[in-house]
């Protein structure tokens, strides 16, 4: 990935935003550390993971205190207490078992951890994410709990060939967003859209977009596993 190349993606992501800022975080799941690295010296700093064992191997291999770290794969209980103390964001919590773990082991000398409710907008069986009824009860767990910050939401709705339908998903996590944002004023953070779609999300409101394949290039998927289809049979990021 070239410093040229990822200027022209930020342009575009510019363009669609139109004078709103939109964080971009590059997903380096699947991708050696050397690719991070390449990618960090070109300027980018916020990397998305799905698996927290391979996220910290690549922190310890890297050990740049400037890259800022989201996992955005699903959470097992039995991890929690990693991802409360080696990342800066969870952009995936779905369900309320989740919040007392990572409340705990959050270390007191870091910041609190930034937090966004996952949402599976269609009720897909295939994919993890809250209903769209158990936002509020989880956003005031979160916001009750001393070492979290609740910051919004994220979701990642059903691929679909017409754009419309796709625009359409993404002004109903608005719609979710909008309405979780007038009990809890402080959030300001809707991640939504990927390599195929990220232009479409922000001209309906995205704040934060997820791109793995237009910045690395299509990724082998890990041996031994099933994922050409992405995470959670979803779209490559």
């Amino acid at each position: 990935m070239s410093a040229s190349a990822l200027a022209a993606l930020c342009a575009r992501i510019e363009a669609a935003a139109r004078g709103r800022n939109v964080t971009l975080i590059a997903v380096s799941k699947t991708r050696a550390a050397g690719e991070i690295r390449a990618l960090a010296a070109a300027g980018q700093r916020a990397f998305g993971e799905n698996y927290v064992q391979e996220a910290l191997a690549k922190q310890r291999e890297l050990s740049d205190p400037a890259l800022e770290w989201h996992m955005i794969g699903p959470l097992q209980s039995n991890k929690c207490h990693e991802v409360a103390r080696h990342f800066d964001w969870l952009q995936s919590l779905d369900r309320a078992k989740l919040i007392e773990p990572l409340d705990r082991a959050r270390p007191d000398d870091r910041p609190p951890l930034n937090v966004l409710i996952e949402v599976n907008l269609g009720g897909e069986a295939s994919k993890s994410g809250c209903r769209p009824d158990e936002i509020a009860g989880l956003a005031a767990r979160i916001a009750a709990a001393s070492r979290l910050e609740l910051r919004g939401l994220m979701a990642i709705p059903a691929p679909h060939p017409d754009p419309a339908v796709r625009r359409a998903a993404f002004a109903r996590l608005r719609g979710l967003f909008e309405t979780l944002r007038a009990a809890h004023p402080g959030i300001d953070t809707l991640s939504m859209g990927m390599s195929d779609d990220f232009e479409l999300a922000i001209e309906e409101g995205a704040t934060m977009v997820r791109i793995g394949t237009a910045l690395f290039g299509k990724r082998n998927p890990r041996p031994g596993t099933r994922e050409s289809k992405g995470r959670n049979g979803a779209p490559e990021p």
